[in-house]
């Protein structure tokens, strides 16, 4: 058997310290909420209990933890629906050179660049001037879609830059329409960057902060309400939120995956069914 070179010791030893690094937080949180009910928020534990977890379904004195969730659940559907339409279209109006496409490109991006709570500043300070009152599902939507559209819009240019033609000339050979074409060509191949758009744009509006800062109103999303929670919480029930907030994250991730699987099942199943038939 060959002998691994001593490289790859210590690249894997770098990667195991990097995984560490990234999922070490989240763990230690994770284990801090099954804090007994005498516990603390650091180590050691006195004792192992659900009792954090319970906590956090009775009435808080310290915050609308679940009128919270209930914003950031609503705000990040909104944000990814906008999000997949708009970058459908424009990945669809990108496909044909036309004047002013660079800068419209770099224009579209270029809100990447810019630090979060300007973008947060900016939007708010926009909507006071045009005497329009701030709120998370106007202004905040507004400035969460700066953050996820240009993924959005990425994903999808890189997706068109490989799209085959051809199926779409076969379907119009057809005699189908413009419009039936995107319908039962265009968009079912390329499903499964949809849902990836879908899952960028959820992910990243439900856990934003720097941008909702300011733009929130009177109404805070969950980033915000766990911010809040850190100056005045002294027990492990902030941990208890932050681990269900980390479950339901992987739930909705493994969600999307699950998604991608079936229709990637279902669509080797019709090929081969297809073939048989032919």
């Amino acid at each position: 058997m060959e002998r691994r070179p001593r490289s790859f010791y210590v690249l894997a030893a770098f990667f195991g310290l990097f995984v560490l690094f990234l999922y070490g937080p989240t763990i230690t949180i994770g284990i801090l909420s099954f804090q007994g009910e005498g516990g603390g928020l650091t180590f050691p534990m006195r004792g192992v209990s659900l009792h954090w977890f319970r906590d956090l379904f009775q009435e808080q004195a310290v915050g609308d933890i679940w009128g919270a969730f209930r914003r950031s659940f609503a705000l990040g559907l909104m944000v990814m629906i906008t999000t997949v339409v708009v970058s459908v279209m424009a990945g669809l109006a990108f496909r044909k050179r036309f004047a002013g496409s660079g800068l419209l490109f770099y224009l579209a991006i270029a809100s990447l660049v810019i630090p979060s709570i300007l973008i947060s500043l900016g939007v708010g300070l926009i909507f006071n001037q045009l005497g329009l009152k701030i709120h998370w599902a106007t202004s905040g939507f507004g400035s969460q879609l700066t953050w996820t559209l240009p993924f959005g819009l990425l994903i999808m240019f890189a997706v068109f830059n490989r799209f085959d033609k051809s199926y779409e000339e076969a379907a119009r050979d057809q005699g189908a329409t413009a419009w039936q074409t995107i319908r039962y060509v265009v968009l079912p191949i390329i499903a499964p960057s949809l849902l990836g758009v879908a899952l960028f744009g959820f992910t990243l509006s439900y856990d934003e902060f720097a941008r909702t800062l300011l733009t929130a109103g009177s109404y805070n999303t969950l980033p915000l309400e766990i911010f809040g929670m850190t100056t005045n919480v002294t027990t492990p029930v902030i941990y208890a939120l932050g681990t269900l907030t980390t479950v339901f994250s992987f739930l909705i991730i493994g969600a999307f995956l699950f998604t991608v699987w079936f229709m990637a099942k279902r669509r080797a199943r019709h090929g081969s069914d297809a073939g048989k038939g032919v």
